[in-house]
């Protein structure tokens, strides 16, 4: 099978029983076995290879074998004597392919001519095994760091039995050209890792050991890398090489799922996979919203919103306006349960989520973060009256929250299962510490997802985790003042925003955004008015947007703003309940 799907047992949580349970639970065709897995285990090589087969595993690469190349006579002769043990090993395994990485040994000399000579004498005791080495360039390597240098050493070796690993996270960090790949053999490149990474100013072996990610998680161009890679006829496995805090805490299950369906995503990028395109959405068919708090509909209403008819469950109302359709179910807590999209093949949106390994539900699937996320076709207006007077246009995007350490395979899973397109990571100061923002959009569904970097102590917010559906309008000043004249629980803003805002962007109609607790953005491609209600039941609120020209964004720089103008309004009505 060309290109099967691998991953390296580093990647999980567990012992090794539970990693390779989970690799071939998600689907993997193979794994990489991590030397410190196979030593932990107390079963032998042969009972792991065993139950490697039992699972349908293929034991892809035996790894890491460290500071061999370019070393005085007498720590070659222990190099060569370690690498025997380790190819017993190997044949005990079934597995065929070590890795070595670069040496970062302080006996290692800065000598081409010395590393290929021995590496050399590895490939050849390698060989008459019916063994092979592949020689990555680790991006801190001593001397050998780069993949090009890599190349000319196993080039210069000149043996069958020799070849490169490469891996995009040691290609990447660095900056380095992966064009130069096209001039290699496929046949000499043994085998490809691959891990994602966001953009960090940091030494490069600390940002490898902790901040890796699956491809689609993080900011590299892996398509890209890939796709040279494949361009040299390379058929082997693609190969995830991930070393990440979170994902080695976590339930090894999930997190191998996340893993498969960020290979299955890569693999549909470039053209070879056989994942359901994901057709093109209308829009939001409808939110849900569950609470058992009577302000959810009183604001509603005061909204402009009709509420239309029941939806078959009598603990279920649907209310409507222009274009937006809320449900609402009566429950304990009052959160975000349900986002429907509209789409003309809401059959296909299944059926691609059912191969990007979703969790069934009924008319969708259940979402990490634990929404349910629906597809039906298309809507049309469901309560037939007259929209002239409507406030609301229809849903502009839904932000929902996760915990810090599962927010980047939540913002996954929407993305590849939506076909959405990533749109550029905010990072702001909040009162309550650094909050992340990623958002995804295709210009007519945007889910957005806010979590704070790091997990609070008991200092904390009274709505740690806030949710919020934001609806559109054409005029959001008309739409503030009519809706408080409806008595709708909207948030004041403080002046000092206002002055701020004045000295930075001097808006027009700066009085009137002043007067309706409007808050205001701009960029260069148009701009952006935004106000907000209290904050409802436990978590969750509303938003009204207005759009004006192609600005794309959130208003993220007001939601510091937003935030301490919550926790204001939160603390007066707790105040004014004591003292009533």
């Amino acid at each position: 099978m060309p290109n099967p799907l691998s991953i390296a047992t580093v990647c999980l949580s567990g012992t090794l029983d539970d990693k390779l349970a989970a690799a071939a639970s998600a689907g993997f065709d193979g794994v990489e076995i991590f030397e410190n897995d196979l030593v932990g285990s107390s079963w032998s090589p042969k009972q792991i290879r065993e139950r490697c087969a039992d699972l349908g595993l293929s034991i892809d690469l035996y790894q890491p074998f460290r500071d061999f190349e370019a070393v005085p006579p007498d720590i070659l002769e222990a190099n060569l004597r370690r690498a025997e043990r380790k190819l017993d090993l190997m044949a005990e395994l079934g597995t065929d392919t070590m890795l070595v990485c670069s040496s970062v040994s302080p006996d290692a000399v800065d000598d081409d001519d010395l590393a290929a000579e021995q590496l050399h004498q590895l490939a050849e005791r390698a060989a008459e095994r019916g063994m092979r080495i592949a020689y990555e360039a680790l991006a801190w390597g001593r001397f050998v760091n780069t993949y090009d240098h890599s190349w000319r050493i196993v080039r210069r070796a000149g043996h069958p039995a020799l070849g490169l690993c490469l891996d995009s996270f040691h290609v990447l960090s660095r900056g380095s050209d992966p064009s130069g790949i096209r001039v290699i053999p496929g046949d000499k490149l043994f085998f490809l890792q691959l891990a994602d990474a966001p953009r960090l100013r940091m030494d490069v072996l600390q940002w490898s050991r902790h901040h890796r990610l699956f491809p689609g998680q993080g900011a590299f161009d892996l398509t890209g890398f890939v796709q040279r890679v494949l361009g040299t006829g390379y058929a082997g496995p693609l190969s995830l090489e991930v070393f990440n805090d979170v994902f080695r805490q976590s339930d090894p299950g999930g997190t191998a799922v996340d893993a498969m369906r960020s290979l299955l995503v890569l693999k549909e990028k470039l053209g070879i996979g056989d994942l359901p395109a994901a057709p093109p959405l209308a829009g939001y068919a409808l939110a849900e919203v569950a609470s058992n708090d009577t302000g959810i509909t009183d604001t509603l209403a005061a909204l402009g919103f009709r509420a239309t008819h029941r939806h078959g469950d009598e603990s279920v109302q649907l209310w409507h306006q222009g274009d937006a359709t809320l449900a609402v179910r009566t429950g304990a807590t009052t959160r975000i349960t349900t986002v429907g999209v509209a789409s003309t093949a809401p059959e296909v949106l299944l059926q691609r989520a059912e191969h990007l390994l979703a969790v069934p539900a009924e008319s969708g699937v259940v979402t990490p973060d634990g929404t349910t996320l629906t597809f039906t076709a298309e809507l049309t207006d469901v309560d037939g009256e007259d929209n002239e007077t409507d406030l609301l246009t229809g849903i502009d995007h839904v932000s929902l929250t996760a915990p810090f350490d599962v927010v980047d395979q939540t913002a996954l899973f929407y993305r590849s299962v939506l076909g959405l397109e990533s749109e550029p990571e905010a990072e702001f100061a909040a009162p309550f510490g650094l909050v992340r923002s990623l958002s995804a959009s295709d210009g007519r569904v945007r889910i957005v997802h806010n979590v704070a970097m790091l997990r609070r102590g008991e200092w904390a917010p009274a709505v740690p985790d806030p949710q919020h559906i934001a609806f559109t309008t054409t005029d959001a000043i008309a739409a503030a003042r009519a809706m408080r004249a409806r008595g709708a629980p909207l948030l004041d803003i403080g002046d000092n925003y206002y002055d701020d805002l004045d000295a930075r962007l001097a808006p027009p109609r700066l009085a009137e955004l002043r007067e309706c607790s409007v808050l205001y953005d701009r960029d260069e491609h148009g701009e952006y008015l935004h106000f907000y209600t209290h904050i409802l039941g436990d978590r969750v609120f509303f938003e009204i947007v207005q759009r004006i020209g192609g600005y794309a964004g959130y208003g993220a720089v007001n939601s510091p703003v937003r935030m301490a103008a919550h926790r204001r309004e939160r603390l007066n009505a707790n105040d004014h309940r004591k003292f009533r």
